[in-house]
């Protein structure tokens, strides 16, 4: 039997406004129903429980908004990135818009693995002085109390002015700091609280 020919394409999409409250898993749900309605020909998986087969990008926190989410779509025929474009677009939301559609080959790296560093942008509610960035952040992960050393997933320096804080993030095979845990302790003792909190880039 001729293996069917299978054609990747990877959406860039943004989470904001009331649906940034989403977990990964509603915004999953949400994006899969796009598709449907978009008439795009998704391909399906084999076995008991057949299910599109679409992969997301690394996830964000619940409250965290993002200006260049992503997921891989395959498709059984190839539909014109621009095409497919305007058909994501009429069957989203305005807080869950697709902005872009391009193919990759159909063994690039997933979205979740080609782009490790986040950057993020903090809104405070009001100005700061100095960020009090802690050396070790602990966790709890299954039960299990772990530390977190901030060196080891901070890219860079942080960028702070006023009550703008901006920020990047390594996500390694071994594990990863979620960026809210971050920015919370950070502002541990500080009267600031949190406006808004978005991831604004990706990249390798």
């Amino acid at each position: 039997m001729t293996e069917q020919q299978i054609f990747r394409l990877r959406v860039t999409f943004k989470k904001q406004g009331r649906l940034a409250l989403l977990s990964h898993l509603e915004i999953a749900r949400a994006l899969e129903r796009a598709v449907r309605r978009a008439g795009l020909p998704f391909a399906v998986s084999q076995g008991y429980s057949p299910h599109m087969k679409i992969a997301f990008g690394a996830a964000l926190p619940v409250g965290v908004g993002g200006a260049a989410e992503l997921f891989d779509l395959q498709l059984t025929n190839y539909v014109a990135p621009d095409e497919a474009l305007s058909a994501l677009q009429a069957a989203s939301v305005e807080d869950l818009m697709v902005t872009s559609c391009e193919y990759i080959e159909p063994k690039a790296a997933a979205a979740s693995a080609a782009y490790p560093i986040s950057t993020y942008r903090v809104c405070l509610s009001e100005p700061i002085g100095a960020l009090d960035v802690p050396e070790v952040i602990r966790v709890v992960r299954k039960k299990k109390e772990k530390e977190l050393r901030v060196e080891d997933f901070l890219v860079g320096t942080i960028e702070h002015k006023g009550s703008i804080i901006e920020f990047a993030l390594e996500s390694k095979p071994t594990g990863s700091l979620r960026p809210d845990v971050f920015m919370n302790a950070c502002l541990k003792d500080s009267p600031a609280h949190i406006v808004s909190f978005e991831r604004i880039t990706q990249r390798a």
